[in-house]
């Protein structure tokens, strides 16, 4: 299934030399950096701003100068963003666009969280994308995310990752006690409304109604100067409090929470980072909400996109919206997205002959969808043959694959909402075990092979 001519089928690891393996080694070294300081789609987009400016980019501005090889960021809101080199064809032409996204499944507070039961203070949350409830109990959690107050002050919260900080936690039941749930379906067994954090148990002396929430909420305003009413206008995230680390006797594979799917954009934001020069306009978006249907201001369904491009072109002095839309039109994209690795303890979901397996290299996936293809965006074969070419001249190690057997279930990417545009889309990303989970499991070899492969894409 892996492409690539005759070696087909074989490990990654085995067609790398030894300059590639090390090369590997070191992009996943600064990988799972970055998976640890970027645990939010805010503090991802911050992270990738920030690598942006070190390289030389600076914010796209209607008085830009755009000539070939200038190089511009933008970002919307702190959770949406994207980098642009300038290429030396015309801006009419269209572009080279890989698209990834920086949100994860999470666990969100609600708007009034804290509430107190039978002597313990808890904080009720509201689960983010498609997860199973039960993996997320009895973990140690951070808490991280802003506070807005209403003078428009932004308080930044992160609490169960520093040295010697607290962490959160979801009580579990003990088996002792769990015949009734034990009986029940997996996604019964752990309810939404159960998903509630332990923050707290020690009362506050004299107060006579909910000591230890007021006490809690004494904290709360001691340290960060958030009152009650203040978690309205919030947005903080509970996420696994573990760093991201090795995984392997051989150090092969990287294990952390969000790696769907911000190994992807950590790949492309390496390869457009490392690029001196292009043919036609690179452009890198990190979008965010692709978990919830990529909706909202954020999101890859909103007119970010369109905008960006007709601020680049007025900034160039083409002020026809024809264009724009044309040049979006003539544009060529990866959706880049983590596919299912086949998991051989779970094979009865997989089809072997079109699923994407660990180590074996970036995954082509013509469409994705569910049961009929539904949602899907099925890419043309004549761009799927010309992507095959990029990857196969560059020496990048590809495969094939599906996201489980036909029926089994599905998903779906932000492929659909860059074809809209008329754009020719296919999706291209790592192969994932434990998608979803608080720690999912990605191949070295296989971040390499996305690096070279959007890097190789964004330079054709």
């Amino acid at each position: 299934m892996a492409g690539n001519g005759s070696d087909a089928g074989r490990s990654a690891w085995e067609r790398m030399d030894e300059g590639e393996r090390q090369a590997a080694f070191g992009l996943a070294a600064r990988y799972v950096d970055f998976l640890n300081i970027a645990k939010t789609e805010r503090e991802a987009t911050e992270a990738i701003i920030e690598a942006a400016r070190e390289r030389g980019y600076v914010e796209l501005r209607r008085d830009s100068t755009v000539v070939a090889g200038a190089r511009f960021f933008a970002q919307r809101k702190g959770k949406l963003s994207a980098l642009l080199m300038v290429g030396k064809e015309p801006l009419e032409k269209g572009f080279n666009i890989v698209a990834a996204h920086v949100d994860a499944p999470r666990l969100d507070l609600k708007p009034r969280p804290l509430y107190e039961s039978e002597g313990l203070a808890l904080l009720r949350t509201h689960y983010y994308g498609g997860i199973k409830k039960y993996q997320w109990t009895a973990l140690p959690m951070s808490l991280r995310g802003v506070v807005i107050k209403k003078d428009g002050s932004c308080i930044r919260v992160t609490v169960g990752d520093g040295p010697g900080d607290p962490v959160l936690t979801i009580s579990d039941l003990l088996p002792h006690l769990a015949r009734e749930q034990m009986e029940k379906k997996m996604s019964d067994g752990v309810t939404g409304e159960g998903l509630n954090l332990l923050v707290g148990n020690i009362p506050l002396a004299g107060a006579t109604k909910d000591p230890v929430r007021t006490a809690v909420l004494g904290l709360l305003r001691d340290r960060y100067g958030i009152g009650e009413d203040d978690f309205c206008s919030a947005e903080l995230e509970a996420v696994p409090a573990f760093p991201a680390v090795d995984v392997g006797l051989d150090r092969s594979m990287v294990g952390g929470y969000g790696q769907d799917d911000r190994v992807s954009a950590f790949a492309c934001l390496e390869a457009i980072l490392s690029l001196e020069e292009t043919r036609r306009t690179a452009i890198a978006v990190f979008a965010d909400k692709e978990e919830i249907g990529s909706a909202g201001n954020t999101g890859l369904r909103s007119y970010f996109l369109d905008n960006l491009v007709a601020q680049l072109f007025a900034a160039a002095g083409i002020t026809d919206y024809f264009e724009v839309r044309a040049a979006l039109e003539a544009s060529r994209a990866l959706s880049a997205d983590v596919s299912a690795a086949f998991d051989p303890l779970y094979e009865n979901v997989f089809e072997k002959m079109n699923t994407s397996y660990l180590g074996a290299g970036v995954v082509l996936t013509k469409y994705t969808g569910s049961r009929g293809k539904y949602d899907a965006s099925d890419a043309n074969p004549e761009f799927v043959a010309h992507v095959r070419r990029i990857l196969d001249d560059n020496g990048v190690v590809w495969q094939a694959g599906e996201l489980g057997k036909v029926d089994e279930g599905g998903g779906g990417t932000v492929a659909q909402y860059l074809a809209r545009y008329g754009m020719d889309v296919l999706d291209c990303g790592v192969p994932l075990l434990s998608m979803h989970s608080p720690f999912e499991v990605v191949s070295k070899a296989d971040l390499f092979m996305a690096f070279k492969a959007y890097r190789s894409f964004l330079l054709d």
